[in-house]
């Protein structure tokens, strides 16, 4: 079963195609053909080996990927489901191992795995369930009532492109960060207020909300530099597992997906939200599943506005 992987630690140029043995099927689960895989950050920490925390080189390659989308082949025993073999799909991956999204067979659970939105690409699938569920988990925390102001950094990234409208639906008022090129692709998001994104982006924020916002989202991972856009007593969702830097009276939130990667009522009300036009899912290019260093070397440099797909038709 072919799949993309690293047996030593680096940078993209560690990606290559491996081989691995098809995973046993167990109660509870589903097997997938996978046709696409969405590249996200946080693959980076498998290649790197930031994700394999003792230090020590594992026996066999490590699996990046949290995001697929293809069809389902198999229904484990005495597993309780509505999708049927051959429905398109797709599901969150908590990778470990050999275990990674980027592979074209993959067993998971089934909470794991829904119908992807009705008349999308394989490769637009892709893009909704990690960077969904991750939002979704970010607001969860937070909660904010309606009226209160959420801050987004990264707002024109994956991320940001579906907290800003699940932050709307829910009746919040927003403000997020932009580079002047996507002020207005940061406004189709729903956003009512955009700053210019930067290391100041506090005091532009504090300069519309004076007494700081309610919660913030910070999806560009800029720390303490955006802190003072916050009021006191004011919620912070982090993403790269930061607890704060403990110089004010803030409440810190890391947002860890694997909590609510089998909450599969979640992932239905993403589909149905995509199906309904809420959530836009943005393609930044599409590549075969063999150049997948090319597609990280790419993510590195920044700039991508959607997300990169790894193609395994």
């Amino acid at each position: 079963m072919r799949a993309i992987g690293v047996s030593e630690y680096s940078g993209p140029q560690a990606l290559h195609e491996i081989d691995l043995p098809t995973e046993p099927l167990g109660p509870g689960q589903v097997r997938v053909r996978v046709r696409a895989a969405a590249v996200n950050p946080t693959d980076t920490y498998v290649v790197n080996g930031a994700r394999n925390r003792s230090g020590v080189p594992r026996e066999v390659a490590d699996v990046p990927g949290m995001d697929i989308a293809g069809e389902l082949l198999e229904v484990g025993p005495e597993t309780q489901t509505d999708l049927a073999v051959g429905d398109a799909v797709m599901g969150v991956v908590v990778p470990t191992g050999q275990h990674g999204a980027y592979r074209e067979d993959i067993v998971l659970p089934v909470g794991s795995v829904v119908r992807a939105p009705r008349d999308v690409s394989h490769a637009e699938a892709a893009t909704l369930p990690m960077n969904g569920l991750t939002a979704q988990l970010a607001l969860d925390k937070l909660a904010l009532a309606p009226g209160e102001v959420v801050a987004v950094t990264g707002a024109a990234g994956a991320l940001g492109g579906y907290v800003i409208p699940l932050a709307k639906r829910a009746g919040l008022t927003v403000v997020a960060d932009a580079a002047e090129k996507d002020v207005e692709l940061v406004r189709s998001f729903g956003a009512d207020h955009v700053v210019p994104r930067g290391d100041d982006v506090a005091d532009r924020i504090r300069d519309l909300f004076p007494d700081g916002v309610d919660g913030l989202v910070d999806g560009a991972v800029q720390g303490e530099k955006v802190l003072g856009a916050v009021k006191d007593d004011g919620g912070v969702a982090t993403v790269r597992f930061w607890k704060g830097d403990g110089s004010r009276q803030l409440r810190f939130y890391p947002v860890l997906v694997a909590e609510v990667a089998e909450r599969s009522d979640w992932l239905e009300e993403l589909r149905e939200l995509a199906e309904a036009g809420v959530l836009e899912l943005r393609v930044a290019d599409v590549v075969p599943a063999k150049d997948a260093s090319q597609a990280h070397e790419r993510l590195a440099a920044g700039g991508v506005r959607g997300r990169l797909v790894l193609d395994f038709a």
